[in-house]
């Protein structure tokens, strides 16, 4: 096919990974988070006496399993911290505050936290702070708002409010109703620009056509293009329209549906070597059952209507393509 001339502006697009993190809680964790339901803050003691909070389960310094739980206060003094004039999505606060470290009434490490500050003036190394907490608790960090200047002791003591445990207090860590599990959901905003090589390639889906370029050494085809050649390591200029049917040259069946994603379980995602090309993009496949789709199905581009790039890919009707024409391409 003849190379592709013409370079569209750059592009650029705000993109979101985000996915939930879900996983079960051992003893110490499960006892830090129910305590934070109830108001406690619970640390844990080292076998040398140093008490952590958050608490770990393991000693950092000899890697001895630790559960010896002690209460420690809810009051303490900021060790370090930076402040954040401008909060972003999901932050603690929406309104200017500093990140602290505050090493808590009772422990020898440092907890880091919000601080709900007037300004970046009103923060010092050194200042007392003490716990903030929220009305409805669930057993997460959360459940402390935030830390707020404190007036309960001079900078860089350690005396605590009368209410206040001043040494850390032995806890069982058992509680009604213990959290077991969380839920953290892990996500990544930011601002993609695609480069020339891609760019050119999203504007050609624009057209409901798909272009690769050419490495001018080995002379193969890369789609989606990166601008350079991942064998030669060369540059890549020309682009070659491919496709648009291509073969199946491996796949998967999802049996788990993703999050706002319309499209039921079971279904198939495979590898698509398409006409022309030396690399196999993914895409899924539909028109046909889950269980009917193999490798070496020869499969076309479905578009919607107003769509920038393929739907699925959906069976022609061909011959299967012979093995030994795609496997360099699994």
């Amino acid at each position: 096919m003849p190379p592709i001339s013409g370079t569209p502006e750059a592009l650029s697009a705000p993109l979101v990974v985000e996915f939930p993190f879900t996983r079960s809680l051992g003893p110490v964790q499960s006892a830090f988070l129910t305590g934070l339901r109830e108001r406690t803050v619970l640390g844990v003691r080292t076998a040398d006496g140093r008490v952590l909070v958050p608490p770990v389960e393991y000693d950092p310094v000899t890697a001895e399993e630790i559960r010896d739980l002690v209460e420690v206060g809810t009051t303490g003094t900021v060790t370090t911290w930076a402040w954040n004039p401008a909060p972003r999505r999901g932050q603690p606060l929406d309104t200017p505050f500093a990140w602290i470290l505050v090493r808590l009434d009772g422990a020898d490490t440092a907890l880091l936290h919000a601080l709900d500050a007037a300004g970046p003036d009103a923060v010092h190394t050194g200042m007392r702070v003490r716990a903030r907490w929220a009305g409805e608790r669930t057993g997460a960090i959360t459940d402390i708002v935030c830390f707020e200047p404190y007036e309960g002791g001079a900078d860089g003591e350690t005396a605590p409010r009368s209410d206040e445990p001043r040494e850390p207090v032995p806890h069982s860590g058992e509680f009604a109703d213990p959290v077991t599990g969380i839920t953290a959901p892990a996500r990544l905003d930011y601002t993609y620009a695609p480069g020339r090589a891609q760019s050119r390639y999203l504007a050609a889906l624009a057209e409901r056509r798909t272009v690769g370029e050419r490495c001018p050494s080995c002379r193969k085809v890369y789609v989606p293009p990166r601008g350079a050649c991942p064998t030669c390591g060369v540059a890549t200029r020309d682009q070659v329209e491919v496709g648009p049917r291509g073969t199946v040259t491996t796949f998967c069946i999802v049996n788990i549906k993703a999050k706002n994603l319309d499209i039921e379980v079971p279904y198939v995602y495979a590898h698509i070597a398409l006409d022309g090309a030396d690399l196999a993009l993914h895409a899924r496949i539909g028109g046909i059952p889950y269980d009917r789709v193999r490798m070496g199905l020869r499969v076309e581009p479905v578009w919607r209507d107003g769509s920038r790039y393929p739907d699925h890919y959906r069976p022609t009707g061909e011959p299967d393509a012979d093995y030994d024409s795609y496997k360099e391409l699994i």
